[in-house]
């Protein structure tokens, strides 16, 4: 019966396994860790988030990030359950706005039926196991039997449990939708044409401190001042989540819960949209709740966005891949978190551990970095100025970007496009271009923008130097200055350009 269930919960799988990925998204991610006293790590359970990103037809694209927890089952089922309710017909071209919207509700609400629909049997089985274990049964005077129903209850209690929470973003015609239920992230950063950079976190988090949801609690009969004070729902800070039938058929004998006139956790999303991409340059960002902890634990939320979207821009202008795009931020996140942990500094107690981590990068008209270019092309970064280092203060207000975008040749959304820089662009040999991000926020949204003498995104170029015929590039430094220094500085005759070991020009 076991089986059975896992084939029915797999079913959504074979319908999308032949929709095309979507070539302009990277996915980074790491497992949860937990630290010993020595500093190293070790995992206490398997991945449970989960992600999508498919290009349907019309010009759809579809991009999720999904934080599983109690395992990944929930995780799973909704990335593959939404993806079939969505990508295979049901959106196209001529939807307005609220017929987009319609279609994202029902979307999820046939997720959250159809997944309990794939355990109701387990379910059924449970509560028929745990009537055989009353007091008042005989059963009790068979020791090995009582046994044996125990082990089997844990094992459905394990297949039954768990939930998640998703954030999805749908593009369709040129325009943005996002659909939350929970505590992950969705960030939206673009330029406008006059040289501004905004960073647009789009809706607020469905938790335990979202006034919005605490007044929805509150008028289901909910003690909201409880729920406040005690941060946490069963285990999870969300208010909103997929799955987890102990929120959701058992609520009454949660005790926080209990006095709900009605289910009180709900799955229904929170949508936002349309937001039009028309000219936008930037990119988005999907978060999983562990991303975001992670990083807030380490350093404090107040410049949390700003600086994950700092770190992404300073990749993408290293890197021509997404993946090792978003790879590498989810690295440096990790190592951020570990380094406050071994500090021993104040912020250290937050980070004993961490969850699960997935980051979603979409670009949208954004240059990616050549792989290909020598230090003379361009495409190197310059000094960025956030909150990395461990001794940086939290409470920042502003965050200094110097970027160097790739110029010649550079590759967008997987197409290759020449230059169309001016003749004043500067070279790298000049002061590169800052921005300063500036936090501004709303109980719907925050959103941060940016001003200074260049954008976050633009671009720098110089000429290519050639290789010569035995395939070498010409020296493009002179440190004839520096040996004059050098040189007069130490008159005991010991450091002359021949006493540096021959690196000196000859």
């Amino acid at each position: 019966m076991a089986a059975q269930r896992r084939n029915l919960m797999q079913s959504h799988q074979s319908w999308t396994d032949d929709l095309p990925l979507c070539e302009m998204c990277g996915v980074g991610t790491a497992t949860n860790c937990v630290y010993g006293p020595d500093g190293k790590g070790t995992v206490s359970h398997p991945n449970e988030d989960g992600h999508l990103r498919f290009r349907g037809e019309d010009g759809c694209f579809l991009y999720g990030v999904f934080n599983g927890y109690d395992g990944s089952r929930v995780a799973s089922f909704a990335s593959q359950c939404l993806t079939a309710e969505l990508l295979l017909g049901q959106l196209n071209s001529s939807h307005t706005d609220s017929d987009v919207r319609r279609i994202l509700t029902q979307a999820f609400d046939v997720v959250e039926k159809s997944y309990f629909e794939t355990i109701d049997g387990a379910l059924a089985e449970k509560a028929n196991l745990s009537n055989y274990l009353q007091p008042h049964d005989e059963v009790h005077t068979h020791t090995h039997t009582h046994n044996e129903v125990q082990e089997h209850l844990k094992e459905l209690e394990q297949e039954v449990s768990g939930g998640a929470t998703a954030v999805v973003a749908l593009i369709l015609n040129n325009k943005l939708y996002i659909a939350s239920v929970g505590t992950n992230r969705a960030l939206l950063c673009k330029s406008s044409s006059d040289g501004q950079n905004q960073v647009l976190q789009i809706g607020r988090p469905h938790s335990t401190d979202n006034e919005d949801e605490l007044q929805r609690l509150a008028a289901l009969g909910v003690d909201s001042s409880r729920v406040r004070q005690a941060g946490q729902i069963s285990g999870q800070s969300s208010t909103r989540r997929l799955g987890d039938y102990r929120v959701k058929f058992n609520y009454n004998e949660i005790e926080l819960l209990s006095a709900a006139k009605t289910r009180p956790v709900i799955a229904e999303p929170e949508i936002h949209g349309s937001h039009s991409l028309d000219s936008v340059t930037g990119f988005l960002l999907l978060m999983s709740e562990g991303l975001i902890n992670a990083l807030e634990s380490a350093h404090g939320p107040e410049q949390a966005n700003q600086e994950i979207v700092a770190m992404v821009a300073a990749e993408l202008a290293l890197q021509s891949v997404l993946e090792a795009v978003a790879q590498s931020v989810v690295e440096r996140v990790k190592r951020l978190h570990h380094d406050v942990y071994v500090s021993g500094r104040q912020r250290a107690t937050f980070c004993l551990r961490h969850e699960d981590m997935t980051l979603l990068i979409r670009t949208l008209n954004y240059p990616l970095a050549d792989g290909t270019l020598t230090p003379t092309q361009g495409g190197r970064i310059y000094p960025v100025s956030v909150p990395y280092s461990n001794s940086q203060s939290t409470s920042k207000t502003s965050v200094t970007l110097s970027l160097v975008m790739p110029s010649q040749n550079t590759l967008t959304n997987g197409t290759n496009t020449a230059s169309t820089l001016e003749e004043g662009t500067p070279t790298p040999g000049s002061q590169s271009p800052t921005a300063t991000l500036q936090s501004t926020n709303t109980q719907t949204q925050s959103s941060s923008s940016s001003s200074g003498d260049g954008s976050l995104f633009r671009q720098r170029g110089s000429q290519a130097a050639q290789p010569d015929e035995t395939g070498r590039v010409p020296p493009y430094v002179d440190f004839s200055q520096f040996y004059r220094l050098w040189g007069g500085d130490h008159s005991d005759g010991q450091s002359t350009v021949g006493g540096l070991g021959g690196l000196g020009p000859q």
